[in-house]
């Protein structure tokens, strides 16, 4: 019941979200359209089960950065206008359109990159995977990034066990005023 009841809260958040946030999400596609001529990025990242789906943001980083785990990536290859959106999170915002279409949640463990091998067997060994990834969560909300594995798939698998719908109601309300830094950058 619990499961459904967030499922739920994903849809009318996420459309709400799509809709209030309209005016800013085209502001910020012009804005990043001057920035890097490339405003939305995609990406592969694992998901329900170990399903890969095309994750959807705002480009924070120069179109020709790597694709690699944001704690392996240069800080000069983040545009100042990225640095922006990244410390204010608004760079997320597309991800709503992932949690519509049922490939994220608001509150789940991050989706991981296809190549973060120890990442994923961490998380498969603790069974991280059968929740939908998400936007945000416990890890997050606690400055633990990709860059520690074991810690992080940790995390992950106790704020699963133990996730209730006021826990997700409080780690929404938490990124919203801006508690956790996000994915570091070296």
């Amino acid at each position: 019941m619990t499961r459904f009841i967030i499922r739920l809260l994903d849809i009318i958040f996420s459309i709400m979200g799509l809709l209030i946030g309209l005016p800013i999400l085209c502001v910020l596609l012009i804005i990043g359209w001057f920035d890097t001529g490339s405003p939305i990025f995609r990406q592969q990242r694992v998901g329900r089960y170990q399903k890969p789906f095309t994750l959807v943001k705002f480009r924070t980083m120069k179109k020709d950065t790597a694709h690699v785990a944001s704690h392996l990536a240069s800080a000069s290859s983040i545009t100042p206008f990225g640095r922006f959106i990244r410390r204010t999170k608004l760079d997320e915002l597309p991800q709503l359109w992932n949690v519509l279409k049922g490939e994220m949640s608001i509150v789940g463990p991050r989706p991981c990159l296809l190549n973060q091998h120890e990442l994923i067997d961490e998380r498969h060994a603790r069974g991280v995977f059968d929740i939908r990834p998400g936007i945000t969560g416990l890890a997050q909300l606690n400055n633990i990034d990709m860059s520690t594995p074991a810690l992080l798939a940790k995390t992950d698998a106790e704020m699963i066990k133990k996730l209730t719908i006021l826990d997700y109601l409080h780690y929404l309300f938490q990124t919203v005023i801006g508690k956790g830094t996000g994915d570091r950058v070296q």
